[in-house]
């Protein structure tokens, strides 16, 4: 019972984080909010973390099977993994995305600017040439490499399906934002996993 109410947990969390950013939403906020839509991400991203932490210390604190107990080599393989997988992604984070942006301190301090606005950029050198998301790719490596009990495989196997669910909808954000240019990156870059073929 107790793995049926984490799953219902993880699963409620991530569908109002997905809900609070989903396009439908934030269109109805901008039109509300006006210019003021400015300071909705870093509420966004403070109101996330507040209900991120007691559900990760819930979690850590339940009382469940181990079903890994790693050796040496396996212990010293699953470092190497999960230090490649940060680096990919803060790298990603710190170089090919815009970290203020994400924050929305970029939004704010933006706010009383009235300059020309142009066209956004799309950024497809370093990492994002080998895949239009390593940072949720390295999110998923992550995730796997911290596996020991019975209750990880149940919530990174939710929050694994809420990354791709997640990645498809900001697809089509991303289609929306830069159009045939986005959709040319998409059959010419793969999604999730490096050097597959990219789907249609």
């Amino acid at each position: 019972m107790k793995y049926v109410y984490i799953t219902f947990l993880w699963t409620a969390y991530c569908t109002l984080h997905s809900y609070l950013i989903s396009i439908g939403f934030t269109t109805l906020l901008t039109r509300w909010l006006k210019k003021y839509y400015a300071f909705y991400r870093i509420f966004y991203v403070l109101f996330s973390t507040v209900l991120l932490i007691p559900l990760i210390n819930y979690t850590a604190q339940l009382n469940t099977e181990i079903i890994i107990v790693d050796g040496f080599a396996f212990y010293i393989m699953r470092i190497v993994i999960i230090v490649g997988s940060l680096s990919m992604f803060f790298w990603t984070f710190f170089f090919d995305y815009d970290p203020l942006s994400f924050f929305g301190i970029r939004q704010m301090l933006n706010l009383r600017k009235t300059r020309e606005t142009h066209p956004p950029e799309l950024k497809r050198n370093g990492l994002l040439g080998i895949i239009r998301h390593p940072m949720y790719f390295a999110l998923i490596i992550f995730l796997w490499c911290q596996t020991y009990r019975v209750v990880d495989i149940v919530v990174n196997s939710v929050l694994t399906a809420y990354v791709i669910v997640g990645t498809i909808l900001e697809e089509r954000k991303l289609v929306l934002e830069f159009g045939d240019v986005y959709q040319k990156y998409q059959r010419e870059v793969p999604m999730l996993i490096p050097f597959m073929k990219p789907g249609r």
